[in-house]
């Protein structure tokens, strides 16, 4: 019992150390900030520097894999990006002015295995780099391609694995096609393309988000289900895990209702799936590397 105690001590010690080397790795005026991209509202950066990683799981050939990072990020604003941070934050009593946000710096949490980010810290500042608003830890999330924080994610684990995930995430065929149906009744067209940046085996479940689109005889896009779909390559069997809709009749997203529960449903080979999982098998065929890049079993 003492043993396993004192096992235990070390461990949590291990954990603690580098999680305050991460704090400790706070960055300063004098960081170096790489740049990641920029649009109309913001600028998204990283300080290579701060990327640490806190835990690693050890695998039955032996490796060990990293499946927590803590990376410090940096989001500049111009007034549109500062008028939109703010209403998302629902903080325009204590900033009711968004000319003076000028950044903001985060401590994130990386967990490459499922996907996901965590903010654990976020410090608001103004031009003259005076902190005027700070948040604590916040909830865990997904990352897909709808994410802002995607440019962060792929950085961030790029920086431990070498795997090219901002490159896969900026390639021309990150999206493929799993298959096209046209309604003969109606005419409407519907196509679904996977994610293969987000596609990861999980013993042998390949899990990846979709984009269906369906548009009207006249062009018109009149659905959208971005969805995240864990598909059984042996089996030949799917379910959904999460996702969300779009329809032009209400003109937003809600959450996406499956219909089946959420259990495994079979493929049929009369369906447009049934090509679509012929697509996934000869992907992870021809990318095994890519899709067990974090397998950690």
């Amino acid at each position: 019992m003492l043993k396993i105690k004192f096992i235990a001590a070390i461990i949590f010690a291990i954990i603690f150390a580098n999680s305050a080397a991460a704090q400790e790795n706070m960055p300063g005026l004098e960081t170096n900030w790489y740049w990641l991209s920029s649009n109309k509202k913001y600028s998204k950066f990283l300080a290579p520097e701060t990327v640490v990683v806190i835990k690693r799981a050890r695998t039955e050939d032996g490796r060990d894999v990293p499946t927590e990072i803590e990376a410090w990020t940096k989001t500049t604003y111009n007034v549109e990006g500062a008028s939109e941070t703010i209403k998302n934050y629902n903080i325009a009593a204590i900033l009711p002015d968004p000319r003076k946000l000028s950044y903001s710096l985060a401590l994130l949490k990386i967990n490459p295995q499922n996907r996901t980010l965590q903010y654990l810290r976020e410090d608001f500042y103004d031009g003259a780099d005076r902190v005027i608003w700070s948040k604590g830890e916040a909830r865990v999330k997904e990352i897909n391609s709808q994410s802002f924080d995607e440019d962060f994610y792929a950085a961030i684990v790029d920086e431990v694995f070498n795997m090219g995930e901002l490159d896969r995430k900026k390639a021309k065929d990150r999206w493929i096609e799993l298959w096209t149906f046209t309604n003969t009744k109606t005419r409407d067209t519907t196509t679904a393309t996977a994610d293969t940046t987000t596609m990861r085996m999980r013993g042998a479940n390949l899990i990846f988000w979709q984009w269906q689109e369906t548009k009207n005889s006249k062009g018109q896009v009149t659905e959208i289900q971005l969805t995240k779909k864990t598909v059984n390559l042996a089996q030949g069997t799917e379910r959904i895990a999460a996702g969300n809709v779009w329809s032009l009749s209400t003109k937003r997203w809600s959450e996406f209702n499956d219909e089946s529960g959420g259990i495994y449903r079979m493929i049929k080979n009369d369906e447009p799936d049934y090509k679509g999982l012929i697509r996934l098998r000869a992907f992870v065929k021809g990318y095994p590397n890519w899709v067990n890049r974090y397998a950690i079993s």
